[in-house]
C-alpha cells in the first residue's frame, strides 16, 4: 500500500476543502506524485481533486463497496508517492445499518487503509475548548491512528496561542494554524460546491490555497505522518455495461463515479463523450447511451432546444439501450419544470414529469433490486448507489425499474422507470452488490 493520510473534520463546513486542495497542490509542487481520494458518495469533490493533484481522484465507500472493490480502488494509487483522502461530514458519521463492509464513515476508510487522520477544526468562537473536541476525536476509537489537527479560522496571534495551549495540555499535535480568510471560500449552489468545470478561475484559486497552506502548516511534518497500511487484495473495478458507451459529459451531465469510468476503460470499453448542451447527438454506432446526473434543471431551455441531441437520443432508443441517472433520468422524461415554474419539453422516452419549483430534499444511500434488466445488470440483481437532489416527481407513470430502499431497508418511492430499451433511476450507481 502507498502511504497516505486522511483529512477529516468534526463536521461539515469546517474548511477541509480549502485544506485538501491546498495540500494536494503544495505536495505536487514539491515534486511528489499525489493520489487523491474521497471518502463517501461525492460526485463533485473528485473533479476539484483532479485539478489540484493532476491525477484522477476515486471514492472509497464502505457502505456500498465490498472489500474486493475497496482493494481495487486502493490499487489506483500505484505509482504515487503519497495518498491524500478527504473525508465526508464528520469523521465518524455514517448510517445506522451496516452495508457491504461498513457504515460509510471516513474513520472506517482510514482504518481500512491504515492512514492517520488529520482533523481540521474550526476554532472560531473558542480557544482552549477546541482541545476537548480534538481529544474526544482522538480517543473515540483508540485503534484509529490520529496524527494531529489543523486549526482553521484563527482570529489573531493571541487566539492561536490560547488554542495551542489547550492542544498542548490535551496531548494533541498542532500541524498548522490557518488565519481567518473570507476570500478563500469556493462558490456553492444547491448541491454544494459549483462544479470544477464551472469555476471562473480554478487554477488561480488552487494556487492560492497552496500558498496559504505552505505559509501556515508544517508541510514536512504532514508528509512525515503519512503511513502505509496493510496490503489489500486487488480486484478489477466494475466491468462496463457495453463495449461502446456514448457518455453525456458537460456542465449539465458530470456526476459519474471515477471508479466506474476507470473500470470500463480498463476492461476495454470505448467511452465516447458528447455534449447535450452543445446540441451534440450521441455517437450513432454506440452500443449504449448513458446520461449521468448533473444540473439539467439549470439548463432546461437549452436542453429543450437541443433538437440534434434529442432526436439522436430518440433514434438510438428505438433499437438500443439508453440509461439515465438522476438528472439524466429527468431529461429522459416528458417534461422538467425549473425553479421559476417554467416547464421544458424533454426527450419523452418516459412519461416522467419532474419539478424543481416544488423543491424537496432527497439524500441518502439506496439499495435497488431490479425488476427488469438494465445495462450491465440482469433482473434480480441488487445495486448500491446514492441519491442527492431537490427535484419533486409530479408523475412517474412507467413500469418501475426496481424495488428501492434506503440504507436501513425502508422502501423509497423513487423506483426508477423502464420502457422499451430505456431505463432510468434517481440514484447514482456505485456498484452491483456481491452475494
Amino acid at each position: 500500500m502507498t502511504k497516505g493520510l486522511m483529512i477529516s473534520a468534526p463536521a461539515s463546513g469546517t474548511g477541509k476543502t480549502t485544506v485538501i486542495l491546498g495540500l494536494l497542490r503544495a505536495l505536487r509542487d514539491d515534486g511528489m506524485v499525489v493520489q487523491p481520494y474521497k471518502s463517501g458518495p461525492d460526485y463533485i469533490d473528485p473533479a476539484f481533486h483532479l485539478a489540484a493533484a493532476g491525477r484522477a481522484s476515486f471514492n472509497f465507500d464502505t457502505w456500498a463497496m465490498d472489500s474486493n472493490l475497496l482493494g481495487g480502488v486502493a490499487a489506483q494509487s500505484q505509482g504515487a508517492d503519497i495518498c491524500v483522502a478527504e473525508g465526508s461530514m464528520g469523521l465518524f458519521d455514517g448510517v445506522a445499518t451496516r452495508g457491504q463492509s461498513g457504515f460509510g464513515s471516513s474513520a472506517e476508510t482510514a482504518l481500512a487503509m491504515g492512514w492517520p487522520v488529520i482533523l481540521v477544526i474550526d476554532v472560531g468562537g473558542q480557544a482552549q475548548s477546541a482541545a476537548a473536541t480534538a481529544l474526544g476525536f482522538k480517543s473515540y476509537n483508540p485503534d484509529l491512528p490520529f496524527a494531529g489537527v489543523i486549526l482553521n479560522r484563527v482570529a489573531s496571534p493571541r487566539h492561536e496561542r490560547l488554542t495551542r495551549l489547550g492542544m498542548e495540555r490535551a496531548g494533541v499535535k498542532v500541524l498548522g494554524c490557518l488565519p481567518r480568510r473570507g476570500d478563500l471560500k469556493l462558490p456553492e449552489r444547491h448541491l454544494g460546491l459549483i462544479q470544477a468545470v464551472e469555476h471562473p478561475d480554478l487554477e488561480a484559486a488552487i494556487a492560492g490555497y497552496a500558498d496559504f497552506l505552505r505559509e501556515n502548516v508544517e508541510l514536512d511534518a504532514i508528509k512525515a505522518v503519512a503511513q502505509a497500511g496493510p496490503t489489500l487484495d486487488t480486484h478489477p473495478l466494475p466491468t462496463p455495461p457495453a463495449q461502446q458507451i456514448a457518455l453525456a459529459r458537460d456542465a449539465a451531465f458530470s456526476f459519474t463515479y471515477p471508479h466506474l469510468l476507470e473500470g470500463w476503460r480498463a476492461a476495454g470499453a470505448e467511452v465516447l463523450p458528447f455534449s447535450p448542451l452543445a446540441d451534440e447527438a450521441p455517437a450513432p454506432d454506440a452500443d449504449l447511451v448513458w446520461l449521468p446526473g448533473g444540473y439539467p434543471e439549470l439548463h432546461g431551455g437549452t436542453l429543450a432546444a437541443a433538437q440534434t441531441f434529442l432526436s439522436g437520443l430518440r433514434k438510438h432508443a428505438k433499437t438500443k439501450p439508453v440509461h439515465g441517472e438522476c438528472g439524466g433520468y429527468m431529461v429522459l422524461g416528458a417534461g422538467l419544470t425549473d425553479k421559476e415554474g417554467t416547464r421544458h419539453e424533454m426527450a419523452g422516452l418516459f412519461g416522467l414529469e419532474t419539478s424543481f419549483a416544488k423543491r424537496k430534499f432527497h439524500l441518502g444511500y439506496r439499495r435497488a433490486v431490479l425488476d427488469a434488466p438494465m445495462p450491465g445488470f440482469a433482473a434480480g440483481a441488487a445495486l448500491r448507489g446514492h441519491e442527492f437532489h431537490y427535484t419533486t416527481i409530479l408523475d412517474e407513470p412507467d413500469e418501475p425499474l426496481a424495488q428501492v430502499s434506503d440504507a436501513d431497508g425502508n422502501p423509497v418511492p423513487e423506483t426508477g422507470s423502464r420502457r422499451g430499451h430505456v431505463t432510468g433511476t434517481f440514484f447514482h450507481l456505485i456498484t452491483g452488490e456481491t452475494a
